[in-house]
């Protein structure tokens, strides 16, 4: 049947399909239709209906039963003909029943049975969406009615076990301290469920707070109490046990904690020290897997055979004195002796661990640990016991108090071993996304990732998880920013007014743009980890995450106006640096924004950073058209030319940064805007603007070129003696824009735009000539070494002078033109230039290109190249380029299959090649046109000769031979680099043979 009406019962009653939510009358129709989906299906009879409807009956039930499903009828089926059976509430042995398909809590169900037994990754996955069905208490309406009570307990038990299977799932994948809000609040509301405190503790005592595990368990042991008399069940007990014993099996062996990514050779040290170093410390900032790294050591010296035992540092007061190192000598069943003194008791220590053999010591977090835990250590350190006795101590090199400080002085002259944990390498970043969340990522996104965590291990998985759940790399994970709020409110207020400074200044921080009194707390910022000093004055975030939450826990208000202050102090300093001029006074909204990112939009465009260019074009242009109201006291015209000015520089960039679309929208907003102007010179000014580099010979908007080549004639004619610059880019543009049309006019252009350009010297405005010349260089066959001429000298000229795009331009027409004349060695070689050029500067458009010449030279080969050519026409697709992309995968892949003999098949799109590959497949006696003088002249001009040998049209094969004959030495529309039928000379032979 396959209802298309989704039903919503987990909060309101909702009944929606694809124009919406249905209107479901009043609350009767509500509860009647509500009573048939608790039914599932299964029919309902009427009586039934009436005494779940009304606890009195009135007379006429039945009768208004039978109006509420009519109605509901009409508004679940609105499309259904008058007199044609219900297909969704149907009537059938004396009752009703509902026939849905799509039903929230259904859905809820299936996901939440389904859940048990899934690896926790995908376990977590579905609970999460399964959850996110609920918008409110089920069937909430109905609570109150006996019918619907049954049901609605149903569903609330199985949200409860939801819940609890989601935080199961969450301690499966190691992210142990995510898991304990929603648990606190769980047990809160359901102090009765011995499973969701099992899970609180356990969640808590691997989040490192052992002592808010045990109490957990007091409050669930004093809610059994006192609701029920009971005592906990075996789970609770046991846990509880194990969380005193410190045991093993209670810590993570998840993905996102336990496994070791990235430390081998600190392990190799670890192990290396067994045995021979009374002490090791294992020192790096929160985060940076110092638990991890002693977890795994442990794993392998018990694999070894030693005995292990763990202490952790409680970071709240209140607990005993050397609390870690007496639940470890608990553990180990060394008792103290009977009113000990401190000498005796550390004396007592060591004689029971000397005798216990292989023994490892682990003591976490021992920046909280008290006086007493760093006495005992210090006790059994210095003077080294006998025995293969090693200690191993973690803290954050960033939490250095006075007390530990003391201790890690008192015990150098034992020389333990001192590893310290930095960020990861960037090469071990995919690995432990891929243990986090079970996914790969590519080397662009791994990047990413290690320059805003800085190689953090925690940090490194917080942002997989972001990732995983699509969110941005961009934002800051809630558990990084929860970490990072935490330890910036352990500073003094004056140095975290400081950091927040620094933070609106960016990631690199400049002394002498902050306050005079500044260098204190950034010195204490530094030795709390939050900065890097890396030469005199500068500091660095030592994680852009961290710089992110300081950030963006300013108001609005206060960025601006810090921004502000930044950018005046740059003004004053460094007025040169327009880049950081324009950041500041862009995000403070300040009257200079527009003039500054202007500048350094210039700025971008002659470093060649297209995409910086564009945004900085783009943010200028905005930001004009914000200021617009309030400055236009000039009138209609006012500001226009700054406007066309910024128009036509975001048009440029976005146009090399592979935008077309965009670029081709803006630059005929320019042209309108300069021609209701009317201003000859500024309408130069616009047009001339543009010369950014073309390759193809078709247009991609050919209405949008007619204008644009109208537009420029009207102007050349209006221009003023002496203006040769403007002339020869305003031909340049012309013969651009009639590039693909028959006349004269552009090859004209063309060589008077190169000859003025030779006069005047300009390099820049040459490259521009010279592409001009090359788009209009395709009067007859056979003109790749005149393309390839073209393509040197603008190869030389742009390299000379820096015009990375010409460069770039030239390359790929050397790789056309070179296939044209078969050398592909020399083609592979401009490929792979252009490829270089393109990655460095970050042009998407040029890859498109040499993906396409990578499959054309395969087909020339003579190998299948069906799947290559479909993976270049898949990147080719949304890039703008509609004059390359219309019909050229099916072009392309003809000329395949032509080449290798095989059946060219009927399930082709030639788009607008149309008129000359459709003859070649289904010949239908049409007249095929001439073919455009373009890229792909030769490969058209071949295909017909196809049909007119076929035909025995000897006057058009005359006329064919003729044309191809310049190109006889060429590969027949290799030449576009984008597909070949092979040599023209093939083509050449056939049709002297069959025109004879």
């Amino acid at each position: 049947m396959g209802s298309s009406v989704r039903f919503a019962v987990l909060g309101p009653l909702i009944a929606e399909a694809g124009r919406g939510p249905l209107d479901l009358k009043g609350p009767r129709h509500r509860a009647v239709l509500a009573r048939l989906l608790i039914a599932r299906g299964r029919v309902v009879p009427v009586d039934r209906l009436v005494d779940d409807l009304w606890d009195d009956p009135p007379d006429g039930a039945v009768g208004a039963i039978q109006t509420f499903i009519a109605a509901l009828r009409r508004a679940l089926e609105p499309d259904r003909p008058p007199r044609t059976p219900a297909q969704l509430l149907v009537t059938t042995g004396g009752g009703y029943a509902l026939r849905a398909e799509e039903v929230d809590a259904w859905r809820f169900e299936e996901a939440v049975t389904k859940s048990a037994g899934l690896a926790p990754a995908e376990a977590l996955s579905l609970v999460d969406e399964a959850l996110g069905l609920w918008r409110g208490p089920a069937y909430a309406e109905f609570a109150d009615q006996g019918w619907a009570r049954a049901e609605i307990a149903r569903l609330d038990e199985l949200r409860l076990l939801a819940v609890e299977r989601r935080a199961d799932a969450l301690l499966g994948l190691g992210r142990a301290a995510e898991a304990v809000p929603d648990l606190e609040a769980h047990t809160g509301a359901h102090p009765l469920r011995e499973n969701g405190w099992r899970l609180l503790a356990l969640a808590l005592y691997r989040a490192g707070r052992q002592g808010d595990a045990l109490a957990a368990l007091r409050r669930a042991r004093q809610a059994l109490a006192d609701e029920l008399g009971v005592d906990p069940g075996p789970d609770l007990r046991e846990l509880e046990t194990g969380i005193l014993a410190q045991a093993p099996e209670l810590r993570s062996a998840a993905p996102g904690s336990g496994t070791l990514v990235g430390r081998d050779g600190e392990l190799a040290r670890l192990v290396e020290a067994a045995g021979r170093a009374p002490l090791v410390l294992i020192s790096g900032e929160a985060g940076a897997g110092k638990t991890a790294v002693a977890e795994a050591f442990t794993a392998e010296m018990e694999a070894r055979g030693w005995s292990t035992a763990w202490g952790v540092n409680p970071e709240h007061e209140g607990v005993p004195a050397a609390w870690p190192l007496t639940r470890i000598l608990d553990a180990l069943e060394i008792a103290p002796p009977a009113e000990p003194n401190r000498f005796q008791w550390h004396r007592a220590v060591r004689e029971r661990l000397a005798a216990r053999g292989k023994l490892l010591l682990v003591l976490d977090d021992l920046h909280w640990a008290g006086e007493e835990t760093l006495a005992l250590l210090s006790a059994l350190v210095t003077d080294p016991l006998p025995g293969p006795v090693l200690i191993v101590a973690t803290y954050r090199s960033t939490d250095v108090a006075p007390a530990l400080a003391g201790f890690l002085g008192r015990i150098a002259r034992a020389e333990p071993v001192r590893i310290y944990l930095g960020g990861l390498p960037a090469d071990a970043v995919p690995a432990l996304v891929r243990a986090t969340t079970g996914r790969d990522i590519d080397a662009g996104t791994a990047r990413t990732i290690h320059q805003r965590s800085g190689g953090n291990p925690f940090f490194v998985r917080e942002l997989a998880r972001v990732l995983d759940t699509g969110g941005a790399l961009s934002a800051v994970p809630p558990g990084v920013r929860d970490v990072v709020r935490y330890r910036v409110a352990q500073l003094p207020d004056a140095v975290q007014a400081v950091l927040r400074q620094a933070a609106v200044i960016g990631t690199e921080v400049d002394l002498d743009l902050l306050p005079g009194d500044a260098l204190d707390a950034l010195e204490l910022a530094a030795e709390r980890g939050f900065l890097v000093e890396h030469g005199p004055g500068r500091f660095r975030f030592a994680h852009a995450l961290v710089r992110d939450t300081l950030y963006q826990d300013l108001s609005r208000s206060r960025r601006a106006r810090l921004h502000a202050r930044i950018g005046e102090a740059i003004e004053r300093l460094r007025p040169g640096d327009v880049a950081a001029l324009a950041h500041h006074f862009l995000l403070a909204e300040a009257p200079a924004a527009v003039r500054y990112a202007r500048a350094a939009a210039e700025d971008a465009e002659r470093r060649f950073a297209p995409h910086e260019a564009a945004r900085l074009w783009q943010a200028a242009l905005d930001h004009a058209d914000r200021r617009a109201p309030a400055d236009a006291d000039g009138g209609a015209a006012a500001g226009v030319p700054e406007r066309l000015e910024l128009i036509m520089g975001l048009v440029r960039a976005l146009a090399v940064a592979g935008e077309l679309d965009r670029a081709r929208k803006h630059r005929a907003e320019a042209l309108t805007l300069a021609e209701q102007v009317g201003d000859p010179a500024l309408t130069a000014r616009v047009l001339a603007a543009f010369d950014v580099p073309a390759i193809w010979t078709a247009h991609d908007d050919p209405e949008l070129a007619q204008r644009i080549a109208d537009v420029t004639e009207r102007t050349l004619d209006a221009l003023p003696p002496g203006e040769d610059a403007v002339r020869a880019r305003l031909l340049a543009t012309l013969a651009l824009e009639l590039r693909n049309t028959a006349g004269d006019r552009g090859p004209r252009a063309a060589r008077e735009a190169e000859a003025l350009a030779r006069r005047l010297d300009d390099p820049a405005l040459l490259a521009f000539a010279l592409n001009a010349r090359f788009m209009q260089s395709f009067e007859r066959a056979g003109l790749a070494p005149e393309r390839a001429r073209i393509g040197r000298e603008l190869v030389e000229l742009a390299r000379r002078h820096e015009l990375v795009a010409f460069e770039v331009l030239g390359h790929l027409v050397l790789m056309q033109a070179a296939s044209a004349l078969a050398d592909f060695p020399a083609a592979d070689r401009h490929a792979q230039a252009a490829d270089e050029l393109g990655e460095k500067h970050e042009i998407p458009l040029v890859g498109v290109f040499t993906q396409w010449y990578r499959a054309m030279r395969t087909s020339a080969a003579g190998r299948p190249a069906e799947a290559a050519y479909r993976a270049a026409a898949a990147r080719l697709a949304g890039t703008g380029m509609s004059g390359v992309d219309s019909g050229i995968l099916g072009f392309a892949l003809l000329c395949d299959r032509l080449q290798r003999g095989a059946d060219p098949g009927h399930d082709l799109d030639f788009g607008a090649y149309e008129p000359w590959c459709r003859p070649v497949v289904a010949d239908d006696g049409s007249e095929i046109p001439p073919s455009p003088r373009d890229l792909l002249f030769e490969a058209r001009t071949c295909l017909h000769a196809l049909v007119a040998i076929r035909r025995g049209d000897r006057a058009t094969m005359a006329r064919l031979h003729a044309e191809l004959l310049p190109a006889a030495g060429e590969l027949a529309g290799a030449g576009s680099g984008l597909l070949t039928l092979g040599p023209v000379s093939r083509y050449l032979d056939e049709l002297a043979r069959h025109s004879a």
